[in-house]
């Protein structure tokens, strides 16, 4: 059922496969033809297996500048080093939000050679006035991740923004996102707060869930053309992650791990990175 103040699907978007770091196989979301960008979002990745040889060679050192990167682990565990001193581990249900600003090098490698490893990992855009800003990070482990329950025992996962009055986990962004998880069980119809201003999507990762007379089923995503609510309704048990921010309405240039506004500062970058002055 639709009315005139809920949030609606303009566009489906399946992920297509793909592989980063040093060959861990992953699905890209945002980032890639159907989706190149959805301001302020870059990048969406989703990635999990259970065969150790789809992602033991992790993520080796690596630079980024000029956007965040936030890593929300499901299953599995994930080793965290960088060039501020920065250490730490992501674990089931943890959350791990990096500020690149000006500079940083990192690298995300599995602490486990078996098992399941599944989660995503999203890119969010600065405005130029924070691209050379000093370098953050913020680790977040699950038992820190505010959880509310629906009147059905539906689950909802504050990482990021408000949810019903319920601040989210992260402080540290600049954007300022909402970032939800949804563990909705059976026959579910949960309402959720917009900002008609926002950009952003729903990825549903089990299940099926319909929103506004659309279904999404799982590996789908839904861009969202947002009103004053959001209506989640699920006839089985289903997962999904909500995203949503303030659209910056800059230029993005990109080139690999630096994002910045115009390709002389890509450029810069490069050189900064070549000189080893960037981080």
């Amino acid at each position: 059922m639709t009315n005139l103040n809920a949030t609606t699907i303009k566009q489906i978007v399946q992920g297509m496969p793909a592989s980063d770091g040093a060959g861990v196989k992953l699905k890209r979301v945002i980032g890639q033809p159907m989706l190149k960008n959805l301001d302020p979002f870059l990048m969406l990745d989703e990635f999990g297996s259970e065969d150790a040889q789809d992602y033991i060679a992790g993520f080796p050192k690596h630079p980024h500048r000029g956007f965040q990167t936030v890593t929300y682990m499901l299953n599995g565990k994930m080793g965290h080093k960088d060039s501020i001193g920065n250490e730490g581990i992501i674990e089931d249900g943890g959350l791990q939000w990096m500020n690149a600003g000006k500079g940083i090098i990192h690298e995300e490698m599995p602490m486990q050679i078996e098992g399941k490893m599944r989660g995503f990992q999203l890119w969010v855009n600065l405005p130029s006035t924070e691209k050379m800003s000093a370098p953050g990070y913020q680790d977040i482990p699950t038992a820190n991740i505010p959880e509310l329950r629906s009147e059905k025992g539906s689950t909802i996962r504050v990482l990021a923004g408000d949810y019903k009055g319920q601040k989210g986990a992260v402080t540290t962004q600049s954007v300022k996102p909402q970032f939800l998880d949804f563990h909705l069980v059976a026959n579910e119809s949960l309402n959720v707060a917009t900002q008609n201003t926002h950009n952003g999507f729903l990825y549903v990762y089990e299940g099926e869930i319909e929103v506004a007379g659309k279904v999404l089923s799982k590996g789908q995503l839904g861009v969202l053309n947002f009103a004053n609510h959001l209506v989640l309704e699920s006839k089985a048990c289903a997962r999904a992650i909500f995203v949503s921010g303030e659209p910056i309405n800059e230029p993005v240039v990109q080139y690999g791990p630096f994002v910045m506004n115009s390709q002389e500062e890509i450029n810069q970058a490069l050189r900064d990175f070549q000189q080893g002055v960037l981080a």
